[in-house]
């Protein structure tokens, strides 16, 4: 791919090479990989990584993003950048009420008064890629109007030109991009970028985590106003709240946190394990407390989609590593991923066991369950295992419900969820996975195999009972690898017989004979003649036997 030349975009590759540059170091092809160069100072790497975090925001919207990706990658970051990234806060400067009522107005084609009561200029929350205005409703609810930022959507586009094409770079230069494929991480990261600039696709997450949620009493979504959202506007149900992390432990007395850990757990795993659908970034930040004491998620702008067999899988995870079976955990890992040239089962199975031993037993403010997975992630990414993007993602999700965990309960113990929800799970994925379209297939399928089993049982009755029953088994035929191994013997031993005439006639050749051919000594002649001509035969027998056994193609 071509690099760009305008301004912009060089510029954009400048600070990618000062941010490489300072941050990972990455070597060419054939050296050792990319890692964080250690200040003596800060041998912990934390204040770089403040520093990673803090140059990402600085480089705009796409690059915040950016960051909240890699933080669900612990194959590629240390554990010091993760936790750093895994905070990065999107917080930006509101841009004007007037820029905002004209994004209102351009997308749902009629003037703020006509459609709000009443629409306060003051945004509540301001975003790199948006930010939210309280509203009334002419019939007098409150609602959150989610206007994205002008222009954003082309600078990010600008972005992800540029980082296409220097993740192209990365992969042709780089030995690790063997195992990491940058230009696949940029195409991920697009698809997601994508899919959260696009607020339609935001209303209907907000109506299928709703349906999804409803069972749970104590929590709640935010409902899209039917009519008022399109690509760049999303207008929702108003909720009451304030974050976790701002309740002060005085207001928590009066919260049954047990209770709304428990429900949050079960409700993540029934949206990841049962629907296939989950939100994906459920940070304090995006999780309230509302005055009747229920949990409300908002922003879901990122969610993340599983397949049938993937939901299995990781139903098997989970409970593998809730009980401690390092084994398993490390065979089903092993399923999951994809293996790299350099992959170690063996180194795996020990690393898995090692995490499991050391967190067993722990309770929530010991280990966290998304730290668990995350390890698992860097364990597998160490013996040479490349997991599924989805695992990662799910760990972050994970490892962003044990923070609201710890500041619900500390005492909560996700491994015991895990189990205890386990049954009840399964019996949810049984029904799910039961519809009126697979039991009218199986039952074709029944039926077609009880009617065409009597003839073929028949068919092979008879074969047995006549004496003709055969099995055709393909192997190898020894005849003729035997003939083929003798024919290659054959040729390297006249090839040394020829060899051995030809240094015979040249050492024959200092032996003064009165017998000569052509002026030099006889019997040396006769010796390298011979060894030419038996050479030559051999090289035509050779050619000849080759184009004979090439097969013919019509």
């Amino acid at each position: 791919m071509a690099i760009s030349l305008r301004p912009a975009h060089l510029r954009r590759y400048l600070e990618i090479a000062r941010l490489l540059w300072k941050h990972a170091r990455p070597e060419v092809k054939g050296t050792a990989p990319p890692e964080l160069t250690p200040d003596p100072q800060d041998p912990a790497g934390t204040g770089q990584s403040t520093d990673l975090a803090t140059d990402l925001e600085a480089m705009g919207p796409t690059f915040i993003k950016l960051g909240q990706v890699l933080s669900t990658r612990p194959d590629l970051l240390p554990p010091a950048q993760l936790e750093a990234l895994a905070r990065l806060q999107d917080q930006c400067e509101p841009f004007p009420f007037e820029e905002a009522r004209q994004v209102v107005e351009e997308e749902l084609g009629a003037r703020i008064s006509k459609i709000y009561l009443e629409f306060e200029t003051k945004p509540v929350a301001a975003a790199s890629l948006g930010q939210v205005h309280r509203a009334t409703m002419r019939d007098g609810r409150r609602v959150a109007v989610k206007v994205q930022r002008p222009g954003v959507r082309a600078q990010v586009e600008d972005d992800l030109e540029v980082l296409r094409s220097a993740a192209e770079i990365l992969d042709r230069h780089l030995r690790v991009s063997e195992a990491y494929r940058f230009a696949d991480l940029v195409e991920e990261f697009r698809r997601s970028l994508e899919r959260e600039l696009d607020y339609v696709a935001e209303a209907q997450n907000l109506t299928r985590l709703a349906e999804i949620l409803r069972p749970f009493e104590r929590l709640q979504v935010p409902e899209a106003v039917p009519g008022l959202s399109a690509a760049r506007v999303l207008t929702m149900e108003y909720v009451e709240g304030r974050k976790i992390t701002e309740v002060s432990a005085l207001a928590r007395i009066d919260i049954d946190g047990m209770e709304l850990a428990d429900e949050l757990f079960a409700a993540y795993l029934e949206q990841v394990l049962v629907a296939g659908f989950f939100h994906a970034d459920p940070h304090p930040g995006n999780v309230l407390i509302t005055p009747e004491g229920r949990l409300a998620l908002i922003d879901v702008g990122m969610v993340g989609t599983l397949s049938t067999d993937m939901q299995g899988s990781l139903l098997r995870l989970l409970l593998a590593a809730a009980d401690g079976r390092g084994e398993e955990l490390a065979e089903l890992a092993e399923a999951m991923g994809e293996p790299q040239p350099e992959f170690d089962p063996a180194a795996l199975r020990r690393s898995v066991a090692t995490i499991l031993a050391d967190n067993r037993d722990a309770k929530m403010g010991d280990i966290a369950v998304g730290t668990l997975m995350i390890e698992v992630n860097r364990s597998a990414s160490a013996a040479g295992l490349r997991l599924p993007a989805e695992l990662a993602l799910l760990g972050k999700t994970l490892l962003h419900l044990d923070e609201i965990g710890r500041l619900l309960a500390p005492e909560f113990e996700p491994n015991e969820a895990i189990r205890r929800h386990a049954a009840e799970l399964s019996g949810k994925r049984m029904r799910s996975r039961t519809t009126l379209g697979r039991l009218l297939a199986t039952s074709h399928d029944i039926a077609e195999f009880v009617e065409r089993l009597p003839a073929r049982a028949n068919k092979i009755l008879d074969r047995v009972a006549n004496n003709e029953l055969s099995v055709r088994v393909d192997a190898l035929d020894h005849t003729l690898l035997l003939q083929g191994a003798q024919t290659i013997a054959n040729r390297i031993v006249l090839g040394l017989v020829l060899a051995a005439l030809i240094v015979g006639a040249a050492l024959l050749m200092r032996v003064e004979t009165t017998f000569r051919i052509l002026g030099y000594p006889g019997l040396a002649m006769l010796c390298f003649m011979t060894a030419a001509a038996g050479g030559v035969a051999l090289a035509v027998h050779i050619v000849l036997g080759d184009v004979r056994s090439r097969p013919r193609h019509r």
